[in-house]
């Protein structure tokens, strides 16, 4: 309700229209607008106000729309939530080590870089980021909060100001103005939804197939496993993470198969955009997590891909050798691999 904060500007009025195919938390088809241009340096920079261009507005008359000056335009799909408390429950030694081995697993043609970001709650602390696809938050605190602010338009006790409309004021078109509208810290119990949820869980009925199987054999043979990591321990249960996260007996010790590495890659379609991980970052994108990817109809980073075959196709950069194995493949273990994927 526009009442209790909502916008002025905004993408969505709750969690659940980006995050509810096939349960509330999961995926869904709603992508977010984002755009900037380079200055003379060949810098990123964000379009008036930040890259997120909105989507809505509670006014027609501070509708965003993306300026014919910021050439660099990018879609970012919704991502899946589910599980989620696990990847905050890891420790990042364990996603730097990841990163250090890849280079040896694939000749040095495989690096993911990690990158540390803030974490709001900890006041200056930083930790290796995890979540969103430029790893831009390392807590699912700090992401809730980001959330709530440049999704909903709700600000919060870590982002207490409104965001603008293409760098103009909102002011007069802010139904509750005295910041921050989330006063009973909802942010907080989002993050607790988050923590307390299930890993997707796969299709029973399709993953113990021989041809899953042997699929799966196949998709670490030619060499995806090396970012789409199959396995992970969590933190040990009672200690605390780098980014002050308590690990909880619910999530500590725990073997998750998250199909992700959670680290930044160029895979030759990056977005050129920009956030907390600096210039280098520009066209590197967050391993996709494949738990849960057979409740995806729209694929990659920007959904514009429709097939489990595009999309491995679509990988180049860092994967260009990886997708070269998989085009090695006769068309009969090439269909094992995605019969594999489809039971995730």
């Amino acid at each position: 309700m526009i009442d209790d904060g909502l916008g002025p500007v905004y993408n969505a009025q709750s969690c659940t229209e980006c995050h509810q195919n096939p349960v509330t938390g999961a995926i869904s088809q709603v992508s977010e607008l984002r755009a900037g241009h380079k200055d003379g340096y060949g810098n990123f920079v964000d379009a008036p106000g930040g890259s997120l261009i909105n989507d809505r507005a509670v006014n027609a008359s501070i509708q965003e729309r993306v300026p014919d000056a910021e050439k660099i335009r990018a879609l970012r799909m919704s991502l899946n939530v589910l599980g989620d408390g696990f990847i905050e429950a890891v420790n990042s030694s364990t996603l730097i080590a990841i990163a250090a081995a890849q280079p040896l697993q694939s000749g040095g043609l495989i690096a993911g870089q990690a990158i540390y970001v803030p974490v709001l709650e900890s006041y200056g602390a930083m930790s290796v980021g995890r979540f969103g696809w430029k790893d831009q938050h390392a807590s699912l605190l700090s992401f809730a909060a980001d959330a709530y602010l440049n999704e909903m338009g709700i600000t919060n006790r870590f982002f207490p100001t409104e965001n603008s409309s293409l760098g103009r004021s909102v002011v007069a078109f802010d139904a509750v103005p005295n910041d921050p509208e989330d006063v009973g810290n909802d942010i907080d119990d989002f993050a607790d939804f988050m923590r307390a949820t299930k890993a997707p869980p796969r299709d029973s009925a399709l993953a113990y197939t021989y041809d899953a199987v042997t699929g799966s054999l196949l998709f670490n043979q030619i060499g995806c496993n090396i970012c789409h990591v199959t396995t992970m321990t969590t933190a040990p249960a009672g200690t605390t993470t780098d980014a002050g996260f308590f690990v909880p007996a619910a999530l500590g010790d725990k073997i998750i198969h998250p199909f992700s590495d959670f680290l930044l890659h160029d895979i030759g379609t990056g977005d050129g955009i920009v956030q907390n991980g600096g210039q280098s970052t520009a066209n590197e994108l967050r391993t996709a997590a494949l738990w849960g990817l057979r409740t995806h109809d729209r694929l990659m980073h920007d959904g514009l891909t429709y097939t489990f075959k595009e999309a491995i196709l679509r990988h180049g950069g860092e994967a260009s050798g990886v997708r070269a194995q998989f085009q090695l493949l006769p068309p009969m273990q090439q269909n094992q691999i995605i019969t594999f994927l489809k039971s995730l």
